[in-house]
Protein backbone atom coordinates (compact mmCIF):
# COMPACT_ATOMS: atom_id res chain seq x y z
CA UNK A 1 0.00 0.00 0.00
CA UNK A 2 2.95 1.86 -0.71
CA UNK A 3 3.13 4.99 -2.65
CA UNK A 4 5.28 2.90 -5.44
CA UNK A 5 1.65 1.06 -5.79
CA UNK A 6 -0.82 -1.52 -4.42
CA UNK A 7 -0.24 -5.64 -3.63
CA UNK A 8 -3.04 -7.70 -5.57
CA UNK A 9 -3.05 -9.30 -1.98
CA UNK A 10 -4.27 -6.50 0.04
CA UNK A 11 -6.30 -5.47 -3.14
CA UNK A 12 -8.37 -9.14 -3.37
CA UNK A 13 -8.14 -9.05 0.68
CA UNK A 14 -10.58 -5.77 1.14
CA UNK A 15 -12.99 -6.47 -1.91
CA UNK A 16 -15.43 -7.97 0.09
CA UNK A 17 -15.63 -5.65 2.76
CA UNK A 18 -15.45 -2.59 -0.10
CA UNK A 19 -18.27 -4.47 -1.72
CA UNK A 20 -20.52 -4.56 1.84
CA UNK A 21 -19.12 -0.92 2.31
CA UNK A 22 -20.46 0.33 -0.67
CA UNK A 23 -23.98 2.31 -0.53
CA UNK A 24 -26.34 0.30 -2.68
CA UNK A 25 -28.72 3.03 -2.96
CA UNK A 26 -26.51 5.23 -5.44
CA UNK A 27 -26.73 2.43 -7.48
CA UNK A 28 -30.66 3.36 -8.06
CA UNK A 29 -29.39 6.61 -9.34
CA UNK A 30 -26.63 5.22 -11.63
CA UNK A 31 -29.54 3.43 -13.51
CA UNK A 32 -31.35 6.83 -13.37
CA UNK A 33 -28.10 8.45 -14.36
CA UNK A 34 -27.40 6.32 -17.24
CA UNK A 35 -30.94 5.53 -18.43
CA UNK A 36 -30.96 7.90 -21.22
CA UNK A 37 -27.66 6.97 -22.81
CA UNK A 38 -27.15 4.43 -25.51
CA UNK A 39 -29.97 2.34 -26.86
CA UNK A 40 -30.99 -0.98 -28.57
CA UNK A 41 -27.29 -2.74 -28.82
CA UNK A 42 -24.95 0.14 -28.35
CA UNK A 43 -23.31 -0.53 -25.32
CA UNK A 44 -22.49 1.75 -21.89
CA UNK A 45 -19.19 2.89 -21.95
CA UNK A 46 -17.65 2.77 -18.29
CA UNK A 47 -14.59 4.26 -17.55
CA UNK A 48 -13.10 3.05 -14.35
CA UNK A 49 -9.93 4.99 -13.47
CA UNK A 50 -7.19 3.02 -10.66
CA UNK A 51 -9.09 -0.33 -11.50
CA UNK A 52 -6.73 -2.55 -9.49
CA UNK A 53 -7.69 -6.07 -10.16
CA UNK A 54 -11.28 -5.06 -11.27
CA UNK A 55 -13.17 -5.08 -7.87
CA UNK A 56 -15.72 -1.85 -9.39
CA UNK A 57 -16.31 -3.90 -12.34
CA UNK A 58 -17.06 -6.92 -10.56
CA UNK A 59 -19.18 -4.95 -7.92
CA UNK A 60 -21.17 -2.85 -10.22
CA UNK A 61 -21.42 -4.42 -13.97
CA UNK A 62 -23.85 -7.38 -12.47
CA UNK A 63 -26.04 -4.44 -11.03
CA UNK A 64 -26.62 -2.51 -13.87
CA UNK A 65 -28.87 -3.18 -17.24
CA UNK A 66 -27.52 -3.69 -20.66
CA UNK A 67 -24.81 -4.39 -22.69
CA UNK A 68 -21.57 -2.81 -21.22
CA UNK A 69 -17.99 -1.97 -22.27
CA UNK A 70 -15.61 -0.98 -19.73
CA UNK A 71 -12.16 0.85 -20.06
CA UNK A 72 -9.77 -0.02 -16.97
CA UNK A 73 -7.27 2.39 -16.45
CA UNK A 74 -4.49 1.71 -14.56
CA UNK A 75 -0.55 2.70 -14.29
CA UNK A 76 0.28 -0.68 -13.13
CA UNK A 77 0.44 -3.35 -16.59
CA UNK A 78 0.24 -6.11 -13.81
CA UNK A 79 -3.02 -5.05 -12.17
CA UNK A 80 -4.68 -4.04 -15.65
CA UNK A 81 -4.04 -7.78 -16.90
CA UNK A 82 -5.45 -9.29 -13.84
CA UNK A 83 -8.68 -7.22 -13.71
CA UNK A 84 -9.07 -8.04 -17.42
CA UNK A 85 -9.00 -11.67 -16.83
CA UNK A 86 -11.20 -11.78 -13.66
CA UNK A 87 -14.81 -9.76 -15.55
CA UNK A 88 -17.97 -10.59 -14.47
CA UNK A 89 -19.93 -13.39 -16.27
CA UNK A 90 -23.01 -10.80 -17.14
CA UNK A 91 -24.95 -7.60 -16.53
CA UNK A 92 -28.01 -7.67 -14.28
CA UNK A 93 -30.21 -8.61 -17.10
CA UNK A 94 -27.44 -10.90 -18.45
CA UNK A 95 -26.38 -8.93 -21.47
CA UNK A 96 -22.63 -8.90 -21.98
CA UNK A 97 -19.70 -7.41 -20.22
CA UNK A 98 -16.04 -6.53 -21.86
CA UNK A 99 -13.19 -4.35 -21.49
CA UNK A 100 -10.49 -2.98 -22.83
CA UNK A 101 -7.60 -1.96 -20.82
CA UNK A 102 -5.17 1.57 -20.82
CA UNK A 103 -2.45 1.80 -18.87
CA UNK A 104 -1.71 5.40 -17.75
CA UNK A 105 -1.67 8.17 -15.10
CA UNK A 106 -5.67 8.42 -14.42
CA UNK A 107 -4.89 12.26 -13.59
CA UNK A 108 -3.97 13.42 -16.90
CA UNK A 109 -7.42 12.77 -18.27
CA UNK A 110 -9.17 15.06 -20.50
CA UNK A 111 -12.69 15.05 -21.62
CA UNK A 112 -11.13 13.63 -25.23
CA UNK A 113 -10.03 10.95 -23.33
CA UNK A 114 -13.91 10.24 -21.81
CA UNK A 115 -15.94 11.25 -25.02
CA UNK A 116 -18.74 8.55 -25.55
CA UNK A 117 -18.68 7.94 -21.67
CA UNK A 118 -22.20 6.99 -19.84
CA UNK A 119 -20.21 6.43 -16.73
CA UNK A 120 -16.85 7.10 -14.51
CA UNK A 121 -15.94 4.99 -12.16
CA UNK A 122 -13.21 4.60 -9.04
CA UNK A 123 -13.03 3.04 -5.88
CA UNK A 124 -10.83 4.43 -3.03
CA UNK A 125 -9.27 6.60 -5.42
CA UNK A 126 -9.89 10.20 -4.28
CA UNK A 127 -8.31 10.09 -1.21
CA UNK A 128 -4.95 9.69 -3.06
CA UNK A 129 -5.32 12.77 -5.32
CA UNK A 130 -4.49 16.68 -5.06
CA UNK A 131 -6.96 19.59 -5.17
CA UNK A 132 -5.68 20.46 -8.60
CA UNK A 133 -5.63 16.87 -9.36
CA UNK A 134 -9.81 16.30 -8.44
CA UNK A 135 -10.45 19.73 -9.91
CA UNK A 136 -9.17 18.46 -13.35
CA UNK A 137 -10.92 15.45 -12.92
CA UNK A 138 -14.21 17.07 -12.71
CA UNK A 139 -14.00 19.37 -15.85
CA UNK A 140 -13.12 16.03 -17.45
CA UNK A 141 -16.29 14.72 -16.49
CA UNK A 142 -18.02 17.98 -17.05
CA UNK A 143 -16.76 18.09 -20.26
CA UNK A 144 -17.56 14.67 -21.54
CA UNK A 145 -21.47 15.47 -20.09
CA UNK A 146 -20.95 11.74 -18.08
CA UNK A 147 -22.01 11.21 -14.20
CA UNK A 148 -19.33 9.88 -12.32
CA UNK A 149 -19.42 7.51 -9.00
CA UNK A 150 -16.22 7.77 -6.62
CA UNK A 151 -16.57 5.36 -3.74
CA UNK A 152 -14.84 4.48 -0.45
CA UNK A 153 -13.17 7.73 -0.04
CA UNK A 154 -11.61 8.40 3.36
CA UNK A 155 -13.24 10.49 5.66
CA UNK A 156 -10.60 10.39 8.53
CA UNK A 157 -12.28 8.73 11.32
CA UNK A 158 -11.76 5.25 12.89
CA UNK A 159 -13.54 3.59 15.61
CA UNK A 160 -11.82 0.54 17.60
CA UNK A 161 -13.84 -1.30 19.94
CA UNK A 162 -13.01 -1.73 22.70
CA UNK A 163 -11.07 1.55 22.67
CA UNK A 164 -7.81 2.67 23.35
CA UNK A 165 -6.47 5.97 24.76
CA UNK A 166 -3.96 6.16 22.11
CA UNK A 167 -6.71 5.52 18.91
CA UNK A 168 -7.34 9.15 18.71
CA UNK A 169 -3.59 9.75 18.33
CA UNK A 170 -2.74 7.02 16.02
CA UNK A 171 -5.53 8.49 13.48
CA UNK A 172 -4.77 11.86 13.78
CA UNK A 173 -1.11 10.30 12.71
CA UNK A 174 -2.32 8.71 9.76
CA UNK A 175 -4.63 11.21 8.62
CA UNK A 176 -1.68 13.69 8.28
CA UNK A 177 0.07 11.03 6.86
CA UNK A 178 -2.85 10.73 4.37
CA UNK A 179 -2.46 14.58 3.99
CA UNK A 180 1.44 13.96 2.87
CA UNK A 181 3.10 15.68 0.06
CA UNK A 182 4.12 13.31 -2.52
CA UNK A 183 6.70 14.09 -5.46
CA UNK A 184 5.37 17.75 -5.03
CA UNK A 185 1.82 16.19 -4.78
CA UNK A 186 0.16 17.26 -1.31
CA UNK A 187 -2.61 14.76 -1.15
CA UNK A 188 -6.31 15.15 -0.38
CA UNK A 189 -6.45 12.33 2.26
CA UNK A 190 -9.93 12.93 3.90
CA UNK A 191 -10.27 16.37 2.54
CA UNK A 192 -10.88 14.35 -0.65
CA UNK A 193 -14.94 14.02 -0.76
CA UNK A 194 -15.36 17.43 0.09
CA UNK A 195 -12.66 18.58 -2.41
CA UNK A 196 -14.89 16.50 -4.79
CA UNK A 197 -18.21 17.72 -4.58
CA UNK A 198 -17.24 20.98 -4.10
CA UNK A 199 -15.61 20.89 -7.20
CA UNK A 200 -18.61 19.29 -8.78
CA UNK A 201 -20.89 21.49 -7.68
CA UNK A 202 -19.25 24.66 -9.14
CA UNK A 203 -19.92 23.01 -12.47
CA UNK A 204 -23.47 22.33 -12.55
CA UNK A 205 -23.65 18.76 -11.51
CA UNK A 206 -26.44 17.35 -8.86
CA UNK A 207 -24.06 15.76 -6.24
CA UNK A 208 -24.99 12.77 -3.91
CA UNK A 209 -22.81 11.58 -0.97
CA UNK A 210 -23.39 8.29 1.08
CA UNK A 211 -21.77 6.70 4.04
CA UNK A 212 -20.06 3.68 2.81
CA UNK A 213 -18.01 2.66 6.03
CA UNK A 214 -16.17 -0.82 6.45
CA UNK A 215 -17.48 -2.82 9.50
CA UNK A 216 -14.95 -5.36 10.54
CA UNK A 217 -15.42 -7.92 13.10
CA UNK A 218 -14.00 -11.55 14.11
CA UNK A 219 -14.92 -12.92 10.37
CA UNK A 220 -12.47 -10.53 9.23
CA UNK A 221 -9.54 -11.19 10.82
CA UNK A 222 -7.08 -11.29 8.15
CA UNK A 223 -8.27 -8.30 6.86
CA UNK A 224 -8.05 -6.49 10.42
CA UNK A 225 -4.39 -7.86 11.00
CA UNK A 226 -3.15 -6.24 7.42
CA UNK A 227 -5.31 -3.19 7.83
CA UNK A 228 -3.35 -2.35 11.55
CA UNK A 229 -0.29 -3.39 10.44
CA UNK A 230 -0.46 -1.00 7.33
CA UNK A 231 -2.45 1.99 9.26
CA UNK A 232 -0.09 1.51 12.21
CA UNK A 233 2.98 1.91 10.18
CA UNK A 234 1.76 5.29 8.59
CA UNK A 235 0.94 6.46 11.93
CA UNK A 236 4.68 5.92 12.65
CA UNK A 237 6.49 6.93 10.06
CA UNK A 238 4.35 9.97 10.50
CA UNK A 239 4.84 10.38 13.88
CA UNK A 240 8.13 8.56 15.17
CA UNK A 241 7.27 9.33 18.83
CA UNK A 242 4.00 7.49 19.13
CA UNK A 243 4.41 4.15 20.90
CA UNK A 244 2.91 2.54 18.41
CA UNK A 245 4.87 -1.32 18.52
CA UNK A 246 3.36 -2.04 21.42
CA UNK A 247 0.00 -0.72 20.79
CA UNK A 248 -0.16 -3.03 17.61
CA UNK A 249 1.05 -5.80 19.62
CA UNK A 250 -2.49 -5.43 21.71
CA UNK A 251 -4.55 -4.64 19.02
CA UNK A 252 -3.26 -7.78 16.69
CA UNK A 253 -3.64 -9.80 19.77
CA UNK A 254 -7.49 -8.74 20.07
CA UNK A 255 -7.82 -8.92 16.67
CA UNK A 256 -6.79 -12.94 16.41
CA UNK A 257 -8.79 -13.67 19.21
CA UNK A 258 -11.66 -12.26 17.33
CA UNK A 259 -12.42 -9.70 20.04
CA UNK A 260 -11.45 -6.64 17.79
CA UNK A 261 -14.04 -4.66 16.01
CA UNK A 262 -13.53 -1.53 13.60
CA UNK A 263 -15.51 0.64 12.26
CA UNK A 264 -13.46 2.71 9.41
CA UNK A 265 -15.65 5.39 8.02
CA UNK A 266 -15.57 6.43 4.21
CA UNK A 267 -17.92 8.33 1.89
CA UNK A 268 -19.55 7.49 -1.72
CA UNK A 269 -19.90 10.09 -4.42
CA UNK A 270 -22.06 10.33 -7.37
CA UNK A 271 -22.35 13.19 -9.37
CA UNK A 272 -24.41 13.77 -12.29
CA UNK A 273 -25.70 16.65 -14.59
CA UNK A 274 -29.16 18.09 -15.01
CA UNK A 275 -31.40 17.11 -17.94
Amino acid sequence: MGDEGFDPGWLDLREAADARARATDLVRAVRAAVAGGPTGAAPLVVHDLGCGTGSMVRWLAPRLPGPQRWVLHDRDPALLALAAGRLPAAAADGSPVVAETRAGDVTALTAEDLAGAGLVTASALLDLLTAVEVDALAEACAGARCPALFTLSVLGRVELTPDEPLDGHVCAAFDAHQRRVVAGRRLLGPDAVGAAAAAFDVLGAEVEVRPSPWRLGGADRALVEAWLLGWTAAAAEQQPDLPVAPYLERRLAAARAGSLAVTLHHADLLARWPA
